[in-house]
């Protein structure tokens, strides 16, 4: 990775802007297609879940409509005398027995037409022993198998009662060929509450599973569960007899808290699940909807996926050949000045290719131009200077100073940035139209703090802005006279020298006006420096300067020989804690 950003620093424009581009698109597409999946995904479910929930509803009315037609059955049962007679009867002569029978056949075939509309089996047990059934195909279990049944015993536990039960122990057994529910009901006298017999109203799972089957298809099932958390009926018939106590646990707590649905982990997919209470059953009627199922069939991950590959493909091809276009241009524009002599600046750039780029251009020319005249009246500056102590003090544009701005320009432009570099061209055009002339010549302070901004702004734009430049200039000394560039060298003594082995700091330039002199003071929080005391100056040996050719000393002299041995600079500092500054001048207006 390390080696890939070492060589894309030194490729082209075109192949940065390029990769940046593609890198920006394919994230920009990969975003924007997970996103919508996502979206789609969790409109469709909460559709689904709407249109689920009016399903359930139906399945729910179809059970309910199935438990009155049962309710229906057991009332006539527990109203018909015949039934009770034979139920409770002792066996006396063979023909009182025959139409006791032929009696209870008759009315037990009247009670099976209401359930005409179901596949069921009704049997009755009475207290007698007696017991007649209508199909005990539904139920075959054995006659001595129905007194100590569980489901026997349940009765006798709630009489009142109307319950369901499920039998899925006969399969194993070997007696049925498929699980059965049951429902039951006790014969109660009313005036006594003597239980004279049961009733067991017996119907095949699959029967059962007609109510809802309709209703289901691949990856969308439905389940019973009882209160036990068993599977009693699903059109997954290898779920039924599951118990599955956490499916239960995730019904009851959707019909408590009235939710819509449930995301849930269940049989190592994710689920949606609703969920619906069967009062009349004491049972939960659960739907399992598979995410990945439903969704694939409904979003083809595929086709979305190789649609954004063509898309971007097609994009990423008009990209090249305009980015291709609009970067020939400015890169042989940044050829032109890196190929350029240190000390040789009469070679001007090509002006061609687009707008920006031959703006660039002329501002480049237009600045080599005024170098020249500067670097011309710099020279006939020098020939007319006599004074060794005053040819010293003469303002010199370090080359360094330009060549690393211009580098850092060419940086800027090659990261694309054309208004940050168009406007340090600017500031590096102004800063030079200010810096030219005689260097005794004066400026408002106003002038001066814009050429003070132009150099913190370079400078930021080089290396950083990690130490901050403050500027509190009073308003009333906007218009007095000062020296030009005479605050300048100690912002870059600040910046280059100050912050050795602090890496972040501040710069304070503070102008005003104090017992009729003219003050301004640099401070910062930087590294600091040893001051003998009673000196003036510190013994500061370094004399690189980074832009101008004058010293912290000789912009004392400096002062002092434009205006007396009263003013000049006074400098505090404590090593490791920072600098300040004290330029004092006489205030001219």
């Amino acid at each position: 990775m390390v080696k890939f950003l070492k060589g894309l620093n030194k490729s082209g424009l075109f192949v940065k802007v390029f990769i940046v581009i593609v890198v920006s698109m394919i994230a920009v597409s990969v975003t924007i297609t997970y996103s919508t999946l996502r979206m789609s995904e969790k409109l469709f479910m909460n559709t689904f879940s709407i249109t689920n929930s009016k399903v359930i509803n139906q399945i729910k009315t179809s059970v309910e409509s199935f438990n009155y037609s049962i309710i229906t059955a057991t009332n006539n049962m527990a109203q018909s005398g015949t039934i009770k007679t034979f139920l409770t009867e002792s066996d006396s002569n063979s023909l009182s027995m025959f139409k006791s029978y032929f009696n209870m056949n008759a009315q037990m075939s009247r009670i099976q037409s209401n359930l005409d509309a179901y596949e069921v089996g009704i049997t009755v047990l009475g207290a007698n022993g007696r017991n007649y059934s209508t199909n005990r195909s539904y139920w075959p279990i054995l006659e001595e198998e129905f007194t100590h049944h569980p489901i026997t015993l349940a009765i006798y536990e709630y009489p009142k009662r109307l319950t369901y039960h499920f039998d899925l122990n006969q399969v194993e057994q070997g007696h049925a060929d498929q699980p059965t529910i049951i429902a039951t009901k006790a014969l109660l006298e009313r005036t006594t509450g003597y239980l004279y017999g049961a009733i067991y109203i017996t119907m095949h799972e699959s029967e059962f599973r007609q109510f809802y089957e309709n209703y289901t298809s691949k990856g969308n099932d439905v389940v019973i569960v009882n209160n036990s958390g068993t599977i009693v009926s699903s059109n997954q018939s290898t779920m039924i007899g599951q118990l599955e106590k956490e499916l239960l646990a995730h019904a009851k707590e959707i019909d408590e808290q009235d939710l819509n649905y449930k995301n849930i982990e269940f049989n190592n997919s994710k689920q949606v699940v609703l969920a619906e209470y069967l009062p009349s059953l004491d049972m939960y009627l659960v739907n399992l909807v598979d995410q990945d199922i439903v969704m694939n069939n409904i979003i083809d991950k595929k086709a979305i996926t190789l649609i954004g590959i063509i898309i971007v493909s097609i994009s990423l091809l008009f990209i090249f050949f305009i980015l291709k276009r609009l970067t020939n241009s400015l890169t042989s524009l940044v050829r032109q000045i890196s190929r350029m002599s240190k000390h040789d600046f009469s070679h001007y750039v090509t002006i061609s290719g687009s707008y920006e780029t031959k703006e660039l251009a002329t501002a480049f020319n237009d600045m080599l131009d005024e170098l020249h005249e500067y670097v011309e009246q710099l020279l006939l500056t020098q020939e007319k200077q006599k004074n060794a102590e005053l040819a010293s003090l003469q303002q010199q544009i370090n080359p360094h100073f330009l060549y690393n701005t211009l580098a850092s320009i060419k940086i800027i432009v090659q990261q694309g940035n054309r208004e940050k570099a168009e406007e340090m061209i600017n500031k590096l055009i102004s800063l030079l139209q200010n810096i030219l002339g005689n260097v005794s010549e004066t400026v408002t302070v106003e002038e001066e703090l814009v050429n003070m901004k132009n150099y913190v702004f370079i400078n930021q734009a080089r290396y950083g802005e990690h130490i901050r430049v403050n500027y509190y200039i009073s308003p009333d000394c906007m218009l007095y006279q000062l020296p030009k560039l005479i605050i300048q060298p100690f912002i870059e003594n600040a910046f280059f020298h100050g912050f050795n082995k602090k890496t972040s700091g501040f710069i304070h330039i503070m102008i005003s006006q104090q017992a009729g002199s003219l003050i301004c003071e640099i401070v910062d929080n930087g590294d600091g420096m040893e001051v003998n005391h009673g000196e003036r100056l510190p013994n500061y040996k370094s004399k690189r300067q980074l832009f101008g050719g004058i010293g912290i000393k000789n912009v004392d002299e400096r002062i002092k020989l434009l205006y007396g041995r009263e003013y000049g600079v006074v400098i505090n500092s404590i090593k490791g804690e920072g600098t300040k500054v004290k330029i004092q001048l006489p205030i001219i207006d």
